[in-house]
């Protein structure tokens, strides 16, 4: 198999794989038993060490730089391209190769007042991580912590760095969860004007100049 472009493994703007507060991170959960097993232990800490919060998006490119999003506490927390830039600069820092995944998405579960504040049940341009391990690219979605998924009846999604870990369809309930509604593919960094546009085409708070940003205003429902 072909091996990923230089780029999955090269630092740039917001997969700043260099910064030392990353390589710091990264480090912490390095495992001797091999890179399969370091990506799962740093899949993990992301998913649940960070709360899922949906309402904490800034605009601007700076603010969500994964350096910016690994030193904040778990409350703050973030939405799930945070996550995922986090996973992904966390991964190549220690020589993993990554690339982050971007789509549309519907969720079903807990977004009424997300949708009340975006004009629409669209969640554009949602983002979670692929990681190259054993010779393949492997999804991984660090976006909903155990904690949320508890409070929306849903079973939080299990990594194992060989299976694919998407977002589950269904909830224990068998309600649909997660729907994917049209796939953006992959980049090895987070194409800003691309996603501006298409938040501006999506949401009329963001093209109004209305969305406000909220931090920590998600908690369970507000997803």
């Amino acid at each position: 198999m072909t091996e990923p472009a230089r780029e999955f493994l090269a630092p740039n703007f917001f997969v700043d794989s260099d910064h030392p507060r990353i390589q710091a991170f990264a480090e912490s959960f390095r495992s001797e038993r091999g890179p399969v097993e370091t990506a799962v232990a740093l899949y993990y800490a992301v998913r649940d060490g960070y709360r899922y919060d949906p309402w904490n998006l800034e605009l601007q490119p700076e603010a969500f730089r994964a350096s910016e999003v690994v030193d904040r506490t778990y409350d703050r927390g973030g939405h799930c391209i945070d996550k995922a830039l986090v996973l992904a600069a966390c991964a190549r820092a220690l020589g993993i190769p990554s690339r982050l995944h971007f789509a549309n998405v519907r969720n079903h579960i807990g977004t009424a007042k997300l949708e009340q504040m975006l004009g629409t049940d669209l969640l554009v341009f949602h983002g979670y991580a692929e990681l190259y391990l054993e010779g393949r690219w492997v999804a991984a979605t660090p976006a909903f912590n155990k904690e949320l998924c508890d409070y929306l009846k849903v079973p939080p999604l299990e990594w194992d760095g060989r299976s694919h870990a998407i977002l589950q369809a269904f909830s224990t309930d068998g309600g649909r969860f997660m729907e994917y509604v049209q796939d953006h593919g992959t980049y090895a960094d987070v194409p800003h004007a691309f996603m501006m546009a298409q938040w501006h085409e999506h949401y009329p708070a963001v093209r109004n100049g209305t969305w406000l940003r909220r931090v920590g205003g998600g908690g369970g429902e507000g997803q």
